[in-house]
């Protein structure tokens, strides 16, 4: 049974920056693709970056709202997924939330979610 375990948020002040942690557990795995959301209090859950393993190397997206200052990558020896963000904003508070593809030989390609993790800035 894979499971996804996020840590790194926590309460800064703007301007600042945290390093979220998404670490994938339980099985002989292929990290097909890692994306992080976010949800902000009564709004709906936002893509925030997205990395898809590719033949030709890692695919990455970046929403226009978090561009030049979030920073997604990951460790597939580890099986670990990362999100740089720097030069918070207020308007980065939110739970973020991890989302992995992951393959393993029982189970095949599966979408598993980690339990989120809440980011307070402080302006």
């Amino acid at each position: 049974q894979v499971q996804l375990v996020e840590s790194g948020g926590g309460s800064v002040q703007a301007g600042n920056s945290l390093k979220l942690t998404c670490a994938a557990s339980g099985s002989t795995m292929i990290l097909n693709r890692m994306r992080w959301y976010r949800q902000a209090p009564g709004s709906q859950r936002e893509l925030v970056a997205s990395s898809l393993h590719t033949a030709s190397g890692d695919k990455v997206d970046i929403n226009d709202s978090v561009k030049g200052r979030f920073t997604i990558s990951r460790d597939d020896v580890q099986n670990r997924g990362y999100l740089q963000m720097n030069d918070l904003k207020a308007e980065d508070t939110g739970v973020y939330y991890c989302n992995a593809n992951i393959y393993t030989r029982t189970t095949g390609s599966v979408d598993y979610w980690g339990q989120g993790t809440q980011v307070t800035v402080s302006s």
